[in-house]
């Protein structure tokens, strides 16, 4: 499979129906699921001689898609409501990396009024 056949099919992995999933209807309520899609590629080819005089040749390729849950859209008495998806675990990184610069910002401190005296 050469590089465009693979970045043709990619296309079709990131369509909407994989950033909207399919509307659930509870009642008068309908929830729609929303993701965030993110697809990268990349590729590579050669020909001709190498350095040395060996013959040269060439191949590569790669693909990446990501999804994340992003929210709901809650339709309910004619209104859309957007109801965003809540990542714990990025809360608790971001608390981690606070709490690390917060502690080496109070040693660094500490150091130097222990110098002073």
């Amino acid at each position: 499979m050469n590089i465009m056949e693979l970045m043709e099919r990619s296309k079709d992995a990131a369509t909407v129906k994989r950033v909207f999933g399919e509307p659930i209807q509870q009642g008068d309520v309908v929830v729609i699921p929303v993701a965030r899609v993110a697809q990268g590629g990349g590729g590579g080819q050669g020909q001709g001689r190498g350095e040395k005089n060996e013959e040269g040749t060439g191949s590569g390729g790669g693909f990446g898609l990501s999804a994340t849950p992003a929210g709901v859209y809650v339709l309910k008495d004619g209104d859309a409501h957007w109801r965003p998806a809540v990542d714990v675990n990025r809360i608790v990184l971001a608390g981690q990396i606070v709490a690390v610069v917060l502690l080496l910002t109070l040693r660094s401190l500490i150091k130097k009024r222990g110098r002073k005296r």
